[in-house]
């Protein structure tokens, strides 16, 4: 093993020490008073074993040694005979360590050793930290047998804690330090070398402990015996040594060492006791019989104990109790029968308890993933950089660790026990996650491959926390659910068919033993729900998945295939459907034979096949005769049921014909060539698919998965691959198959097509297909699978390719909207470029956009991770080092403060723009006289593209401004527009941008020369009319951003509210209202109409294009631009003007992608700034019939008196909703002993409540669970309800104060509300009266402790008895429930009711009576807390729930949805309730805010704040100066203490923490200073936790601290 640096030099000194002439006085000496006369050499120990009558005969001859009391006399007249007096010091230490090593086992010489010790030390000749740690490393030295060298007993030194941190493991540390000898053997040579009275009369022969005994040396003639003996007495002797080193560390001790040193000695003395049975495992093994220690083990072990505690006792605390919490000591497997060590074992699995406590959150095992926001927070806080985040996993849940740390893994979740609360609470999870069918990025995310398909060197994955076990049992408890309500008559099949689509997914992905899972299902079908499959889902379930890789090579390959097989064919059932002609019913019906007839293809297990089915077969086969009359083709449009039923049949047994009759339908119309415009040359000739009608989503839905998958790449293959060019129809079947299967088909179009053939994407053609596709079909696809920002470097790299490029505006164009579109639905923080460095490849358009989508994103949902708060400034710089613009101060004014902090300094380089174009403008006046005037020379025109400057081209637009003169038809349009064809893409941005900037400037100097401004405006106009309606020459979009972007003129928003008002849009919008029929695409069946090219686009971005349009428009264009617009009017406080452009506009904004989001997002974004008014125009963007408001919403935004806050029977709805469709439902088997009594969770089944059926009220009362296609936006069903509840919440005309108190009030006293209305339960439970030690204590659930104050304990209002049973849940299930419900929807709401949370929380606990009351003592308090802060799901059992308890448990759910960056704001809790004065606020600061540090771990600065308020508060109540009015002894706040440790190492570690976990050094720092400030007796048990490292065992190993202590 490489040595250290500090290890080679104390080696070297050792030797150096050797030779000290020194020496050899000192050693005799020692031997003079020790007994042993200088005659006697090393080499006695290979001497005869003498017998019993010469060791008489040599005891009796011995000289007697002087009297101890003379041996300093001897000593000081030693030490005047050498001058060096720190080498002889040196030289002294190393003979005694020796002697030490040597004498361990004759009692009187180790008495002497230890009386010489006690006696140099009086004289001040010791340094005992340069001896301790040499004896220590010489003790490990000589417990190493011989030959063994470093791989005997592990030890510990001073260089291995600085370079580990502090804690070395207990079960790996290695020998770094042998100051001794660097010979591996054993020291232990000479320890018999003379005879003790103490030893047995059988006295071995010393050489015997020289090395052990090798297998190989034992004979058969029973030297066995001789082994046992021999490692019997080197155990022995072991002891001894330890026993007398343990004396004179206990001797150490009684000085004053250095940290260092004690730190050496703890871990030494840990190690022993860990390792203490390492020798005796083997004579174990060999004789087989249980070993029991013997004397001199126990005495030892004890006197280790006696040094670990003098060691951590709290007056002198030398080293942290906590130590021992994190030592592994007390999972000693093989515990020795002994009290002392029992009791320290106790003890420290008490405290650790305690301080775990503080780590984690109330009712945190509710805590649980619940898919109702596209963001998912993070449970675990790696520090990874932002271009990681997009391979990172997900950790969802985590497993709590006995410190209470979050921990995860493969290996860790492989050991959660089946039906233990950590295996039941991901479940939950789980189950959850498949009825609310999360993208499948989040699938993948925290999938693990099945082992049985596992290759065999793949390593267990990391940030796992669930099982392919796990997986297949949530799986098979979500097809029993469905058969449940499926044989309530409730009609479910599209439950069945989501589910399909996840089940299908889970299977490719190889989480699922197929045979494993068949097996399982086959059991629970069989035996505990044997009567519940009446119907044929299940075999229909598994034809959907017969043909996945995995499933095929298991019917084919496995050896247990045919027990297997047959359990597939017992699944089937007879359909008894009451209407036989039902679709769903004659698949049912017939899919056992295409079952049957897809196994009988695989030829393994015929014999077991139903000849039945197998004739049935031929049913299907005459019907598909007769139908397709040879010809493979069908008329989807004129289906009946049957037939369709029929041919879903169909999917399954020939997929491949009825792929080929889908085909031939779409092509059915033929095909025709399209003219060349008369602007083109016929180059090539065009042909173009004609139209028919897209097949129904209907008809989609039944097609087998194969079938779907067969379609898709058949389609792919004309689409972009074929020489036609493809109808709308095909287009259009092609985006539904991707809709009803988002979790099985999606692929990512670009990286798809790349694959398949990467020259693919350089046809013009195919790419603006693909842009056209995503924009308008399947943006919100793209979203829902997390693939928004892949997609938005795929299109980045077109549009970086294209913006230089002259000439290609229409695919720039429609990928910049594209891109646009993509910015704007990014609800998470986003790297501006895939590799994060360099300026970004974004367009000025886009880089503007981006800072608007960073404004609305913090502003309204926050930033989850500390690492992108870093990140965020390197983005900024990004977008700015190619973005010349500067925001307006009405717009900053809303952006939140990050951003405007960033952003305000920022210099508005407009005036150097208009002194530019004043310098120019002569010269671009002009060429633009000579290139724009009715008379000018058509050749000119290429002139001015070759030969004008950069710098000049740019004014064109400005230049043909000045021109008109308010006659725009004074100008050459032509050539005007045939340059601006000419032009880069980028060019004709920056004309638009400067022009704006002209023309805004030209209306300010004609204004100073008199004009009127009306006058001006209508010229304005009517010259961008010219440019953007008249001739096409520039896109529309691109001019309305361009002008909202200057907003600090008075007179750009004017105008661009007149060109809304405009005729010409008002036509052009209706006109694309009219030809794309319902909004509802998917929905349509007839057939669509091509619009015209040039009439589609305009002749600026058509020119001499010929590929046609599918769904692309210059209206189109302006979908993401017009909620821009009313974002830039409410800024600039017209809010009239904004109403109007929304009335306006709204059956267009239909059409929008994302109006959903749109709604929610504006009505964060500007809470408290709406005019009611304003509020109801933005809501009637929505289609309301179709998302689920509460009932009463529209009476309450409607109001006469907006001041009067809604009944809290509201609210409470409002909450039921989300317990019932958002939060995570509760198995019935899961925490019974806790939710409940066991007979109601079993009455309470997972039917009678899931998504499928929510029972939340009126407005869900007929809801199923809902397809994909039918929520695109947001996405998934618990998203609508849960951002519904928040624009419910945000459109109300109360304040925030009034809402956060309405839902307060609620959560605060659920219990007893619920409870009390439902079954009668008043008063305490368990027997506490008014003259009991804690009276009407929290323990009691009494009026008083459970209101805070109010005046009763239930809250009035609320007809309770129907929400419990529309929940479906117990009382106490669902108060506990709508605790974590309220945390969700305030988590979701903006800052601004953070603030008013957190007053509401701090005045509630404060108001606590029992808190206040003076009159309590210590104990009665600190028993009052204990109750308060109970979990409320333990708490509600017996009605002992409390006002804080509650209010805390809000806290943390609330916490656990906030992403991080709104934890700033956390600290408002603290300083409301500061002054804290008593021990028992203390306790519950901490219970609040202690659960929010360990989250925190990679956020520095957060999390120092945090810590520094907790100890301000500790300062509070335990201060120098601080009289509280009953005295209190420090060791009430050990575990406080024990927290603050771990938490501190925690976040040094990033982590759960480790064996080499070491502080921050700033950390340390802030602790150091604000202990400063603490009581003696609390600081001394923080004195560790500082930066000096002459006081603090942690500084004192931190390697940064050691090499700089200053």
């Amino acid at each position: 093993m490489d040595q250290t640096p500090r290890s080679v030099a104390a080696a070297a000194n050792s030797r150096t020490y050797q030779f000290h002439p020194a020496r050899a006085a000192i050693t005799d000496l020692f031997n003079l008073y020790l007994g042993r006369s200088s005659r006697q050499k090393a080499d006695d120990s290979i001497r005869e074993l003498p017998n019993k009558t010469q060791k008489r005969v040599l005891a009796l001859n011995r000289e007697l040694p002087p009297r101890n009391e003379q041996f300093l006399l001897d000593f000081e007249q030693l030490q005047t005979q050498f001058g060096d007096q720190d080498q002889l010091r040196s030289v002294t230490e190393s003979v005694l360590i020796s002697l030490v090593v040597q004498c361990c086992s004759h009692a009187p010489r180790a008495e002497f050793l230890l009386f010489a010790l006690r006696s140099l030390c009086n004289i001040g000749y010791i340094n005992w930290d340069t001896l301790l740690p040499a004896l220590l490393s010489s003790v490990s030295s000589a417990e190493v047998p011989a030959g063994q060298g470093s791989q005997g007993v592990p030890s510990v030194s001073t260089t291995s804690l600085s370079q580990s941190g502090m804690m070395p493991s207990t079960s790996v540390i290695t020998n770094t330090s042998n100051l001794q000898s660097s010979n591996p053997v054993s020291t232990l040579t000479s320890v018999h070398g003379i005879g003790s009275p103490a030893q047995s009369t059988i006295e071995p022969l010393p050489g015997a402990t020289l090395s052990p005994v090798k297998s190989s040396d034992i004979s058969s003639n029973g030297q066995l015996s001789t082994t046992r003996m021999n490692s019997s007495i080197r155990d022995n002797a072991i002891s001894n040594l330890r026993q007398l080193c343990c004396k004179i560390i206990l001797t150490g001790l009684e000085c004053s060492l250095k940290p260092v040193t004690q730190a050496e000695i703890f871990y030494h003395m840990l190690n022993w006791l860990v390792n203490w049975d390492q020798r005796q495992q083997g004579s174990e093994e060999c004789d087989g019989k249980t070993w029991r220690p013997d004397k001199a083990l126990i005495e030892w072990l004890h006197s280790c104990l006696d040094v670990i505690w003098l060691l951590v006792e709290e007056d002198k605390c030398r080293v942290p109790f906590y130590e021992l919490l994190r030592s592994g000591l007390q999972f000693i497997e093989n515990i020795p029968d002994d009290e002392a060590l029992f009791t320290l074992i106790l003890e420290i699995h008490r405290r650790r308890d305690m301080m775990a406590v503080h780590m984690q959150m109330l009712d945190q095992h509710l805590h649980c993933p619940t898919f109702g926001t596209h963001r998912i927070l993070l449970q675990t806080t790696p520090n990874v950089s932002v271009e990681a985040v997009a391979n990172l996993r997900y950790s969802p849940i985590t497993y709590p660790s006995v410190l209470g740390e979050p921990l995860h893994g493969e290996d860790l979740s492989a050991s959660i026990q089946r039906g233990s609360l950590d295996w039941e609470r991901a479940l939950r999870c789980i189950r959850h996650a498949i009825r609310s069918t999360p993208s499948p990025d989040w699938w993948k995310r925290v999938l693990v491959v099945a082992p049985c398909y596992r290759g065999s060197a793949q390593v267990p994955t990391p940030g796992a926390v669930f099982t392919s076990d796990m997986i297949c049992e949530a799986t098979i408890d979500r097809i029993i659910e469905l058969l449940k309500l499926t044989n309530s008559e409730i009609n479910c099949w599209q439950e069945w068919l989501v589910f399909s689509d996840i089940f299908f997914f889970l299977m490719k992905s190889g989480c699922i033993d197929f045979v494993d899972f068949v097996d399982k299902l086959g059991s629970r079908l069989t035996e505990s729900d044997h009567h519940i499959l009446r119907t044929n889902h299940v075999t229909w379930l598994l034809a959907q998945i017969i043909r996945v890789e995995h499933v095929m090579a298991a019917l084919n390959n496995d050896s247990r295939k045919v027990e297997t097989t047959r359990k597939i064919l017992s699944f089937h059932r007879e359909d008894r459907s009451s209407d036989p002609n039902n679709p769903q019913s004659i698949l049912l019906d017939f899919i056992s034979s295409c079952q049957n007839l897809r196994i009988w293809s695989l030829n393994t297990t015929r014999e077991y096949l139903n000849n039945e089915q197998l004739q049935k077969g031929k049913q299907i086969d005459e019907w598909w005769r007769q139908v397709s009359k040879g010809e493979r083709m069908m008329d989807y449009m004129n289906m009946d049921d049957r037939s369709i039923g029929m041919f879903w049949v169909v999917s399954y047994t020939m997929a491949q014909p009825a792929g080929e009759t889908v085909m031939n339908w779409l092509s059915s119309g033929g095909a025709t060539e399209l003219l060349p415009g008369a602007t083109v040359q016929p180059n090539e000739r065009l042909m173009v698919m004609q139209e028919v009608s897209p097949l129904p989503i209907s008809l989609l839905s039944g097609f087998s998965m194969n079938l779907c998958l067969k379609l898709v790449l058949q389609m792919e293959e004309s689409l972009f691959i074929g020489q036609v060019v493809p109808s709308i129809a095909m287009v259009e079947t092609y985006t539904r198959l991707l809709l009803i299967a988002p979790h099985s088909l999606f692929r990512s179009h670009f990286s798809h097509l790349a694959q398949r053939n990467a020259s693919l994407l350089s046809k013009p053609g195919v790419t603006l297909l693909v842009l056209e596709i995503v924009n308008y079909r399947l943006l919100p696809l793209y979203r829902y699978q997390g693939k928004c920002k892949t997609l938005m470097y795929d299109v980045t790299k077109i549009i970086s390719a294209l913006k230089g490029k002259r000439g290609d505006h229409r695919v720039f164009r429609l990928a910049e909207n594209l891109c646009i579109n993509l910015i704007l639905s990014l609800r998470d923080f986003f790297s501006v470029k895939r590799e994060g460095k360099g300026p970004t490849e974004f367009t000025e358009t886009l880089n503007r956009i981006t800072i608007i989508t960073l404004a609305i994103t913090i502003k309204t949902r926050g930033i989850a991770d500390a690492d992108h708060l870093l990140y965020l400034q390197t983005m900024l710089e990004q977008i700015l080092a190619t973005s010349q613009h500067t925001w307006s101060e009405k717009t900053l004014r809303y952006f939140p403060s990050l951003l405007r902090d960033a952003l305000m300094g920022r210099i508005d380089k407009r005036g150097l723009a208009i002194q530019a174009w004043q310098q120019s403008e002569t010269t671009v006046i002009n060429q633009c006289t000579q290139l724009l005037s009715s008379s000018a020379d058509p050749n000119y025109v290429m002139t001015y593209i070759s030969h004008s400057f950069p710098q000049h081209r740019q004014y064109l637009c400005a230049g043909a401004w000045i021109l008109m003169q308010g006659h725009p038809e004074n100008i050459n349009s032509g050539n005007l527009a045939r340059v601006l064809r000419e032009f880069s893409p980028e060019e004709v941005t920056a004309n638009i941008y400067t022009m704006v900037d002209v023309l805004l400037h030209h209306i300010h100097m004609e204004l100073q020369h008199g004009h009127s401004l009306q006058d001006l405006l209508l010229k304005t106009c009517a010259n961008l009319a010219f440019f953007v309606w008249t001739h096409e020459l520039i896109p529309l979009d691109i001019l309305l951003l361009a002008l909202i972007d200057r907003d600090d003129d008075p007179h750009a928003l004017r105008i661009v509210i007149s060109l809304l008002d405009r005729q010409e849009l008002q036509q052009r919008v209706k006109l694309y209202c009219l030809n794309r029929n319902s909004p509802e695409y998917w929905l349509y069946t007839g057939i669509f109409k091509r619009t015209d090219l040039q009439k589609a686009l305009g002749n600026h971005l058509s020119w001499k294009d010929r590929y046609p349009t599918f769904f692309d428009d210059i209206a189109a264009r302006l979908l993401p631009v017009i909620p821009l617009i009313v974002y830039r009017l409410i800024e600039n406080d017209a809010t009239e003007s904004a109403d109007r452009i929304l009335a306006m506009y709204s059956p267009f904004l239909a059409y929008h992608p994302l109006r959903f989001t749109f709604v929610r997002d504006i009505l964060a974004y500007f809470y408290g700034h709406l005019p009611g008014k304003l509020i109801v125009r933005i809501l009637n963007v929505l289609d309301l019939r179709k998302i689920p408001f509460s009932e009463s919403f529209p009476q309450h935004i409607g109001s006469s008196n907006p001041a009067m806050c809604p009944p809290l029977e509201y609210f409470a709805t409002l909450l039921l909703a989300l317990v019932n469709n958002v939060i995570p439902p509760l198995n019935s088997n899961s925490r019974s002993a806790s939710m409940g009594d066991a007979s109601n969770n079993a009455m309470r089944g997972p039917h009678n409540r899931t998504p499928a059926t929510p029972h939340s009220g009126p407005a869900n009362a007929s809801e199923g669970q809902k397809a994909f296609y039918q929520i695109q936006d947001p996405g998934t069903y618990t998203q609508l309800v849960l951002e519904t509840a928040v624009i419910e919440i945000l459109s109300l005309p109360i304040s925030a104060s009034q809402i956060v108190s309405s839902l307060v009030q609620i959560v605060v006293n659920i219990q007893p509300t619920l409870i009390q209305s439902s079954n009668g339960l008043h008063g305490p439970s368990n027997g506490l009266g008014q003259g009991s030690v804690l009276p009407t204590s929290p323990s009691g659930g009494s009026t008083d402790s459970l209101s805070a104050g109010r005046s009763t304990s239930s809250v009035s209002g609320i007809n309770t008895s129907s929400f419990v049973s529309r929940s479906g849940y117990t009382c106490q299930q669902l108060s506990c429930l709508f605790i974590q419900a309220c945390g969700l929807l305030l988590a979701q709401l903006p800052p601004e009711f953070h603030l008013q949370l957190y007053m509401e929380a701090s005045r509630i606990i404060k108001e606590s009576w029992w808190l206040t009351d003076g009159q309590r003592s210590l104990g009665e308090l600190d028993s009052a807390v204990s109750y308060a802060l109970l979990d409320p799901t333990w708490a509600s059992q017996d009605n002992t729930s409390t006002a804080i308890g509650n209010i805390v448990a809000l806290l943390h759910a609330f916490f656990s949805n906030l992403p991080q960056e709104w934890l700033e704001g956390t600290h408002v809790i603290i300083k409301h309730l500061r002054p804290v004065t008593s021990v028992a606020m203390l306790r519950i600061a901490f219970r609040i805010m202690g659960p929010l540090l360990p989250r925190l771990a990679n956020a520095h600065n957060l999390f120092n704040k945090i810590l520094s308020l907790l100890l301000n508060i500790l300062v509070d109540v335990f201060g120098k100066n601080c009289q509280p009015p009953v005295p209190v002894d420090a060791s009430e706040i050990t575990d406080l203490i024990d927290y603050l440790h771990h938490v501190i190492h925690y976040e040094g570690q990033g982590g759960p923490v480790q064996a080499s976990s070491k502080p921050r050094p700033e950390v340390l720092a802030l602790c150091g200073r604000a202990a400063e400030s603490l009581r003696p007796d609390v600081q001394h048990l923080l004195s560790h936790l500082k930066t000096d490292i002459n006081s603090s065992i942690y500084a004192a190993t931190h390697p940064k601290l050691v090499q700089n202590p200053s």
